[in-house]
């Protein structure tokens, strides 16, 4: 590494710390000429290749855009899509490639967005996965019944409440839609 100070080509590591969740390192260095401190980032790149071929550099940011429009009107803050785009990162960076491809992060996207909301996953899986026909709903339904998350478990338990017969209220009672005449 150059030192800033007096463009000498050698210096030692006196510290080294892990930054930004792990992916950087800060390193406090002295120059072996001048004897001066100075500092440096050093940290992973990690690039994203579009369908078009062009690289670009990873974004949570563009993960957390991405994801907010699935969560819309769902009970879920901005904190909770930071750490939702942290673990993307983590687990793309597991995969130990400079260049992962697009297709990639959106599959990254899925579990950590099961996990959050099982709602605004159906909404993003079927964007993603480009469901077409409600049998492609139901199947992704049917997914998430055999191996349900916590999430998915509270929803049903909220549904079969709501809709439970022992309610008096027309709307939760389908049985006591029958009755009503057609126009």
């Amino acid at each position: 590494m150059i030192c800033p100070f007096c463009r000498h080509e050698e210096s030692r590591v006196v510290d080294s710390r892990p930054i930004d969740d792990g992916s950087s390192i800060k390193r406090r260095r002295e120059c072996v000429e001048c004897g001066r401190r100075f500092t440096t980032s050093e940290s992973t790149l990690l690039f994203v290749e579009k369908r078009s071929g062009a690289l670009e550099p990873f974004s949570r940011e563009k993960v957390i855009s991405g994801v907010r429009k699935a969560c819309q009107g769902r009970p879920v803050d901005d904190d909770d899509l930071s750490l939702l785009a942290q673990r993307v990162e983590e687990i793309i960076r597991a995969e130990g490639q400079a260049e992962i491809p697009s297709h990639e992060v959106g599959m990254a996207i899925l579990s950590p967005l099961r996990e959050l909301d099982v709602i605004a996953y159906l909404r993003y899986a079927s964007v993603y996965r480009n469901f077409t026909t409600l049998e492609d709903f139901e199947g992704e339904i049917a997914l998430l019944r055999a191996a349900p998350s916590e999430d998915f478990l509270a929803f049903e338990k909220l549904n079969s409440e709501k809709n439970s017969p022992n309610k008096t209220s027309p709307k939760n009672n389908p049985a006591s839609l029958t009755n009503i005449p057609n126009n």
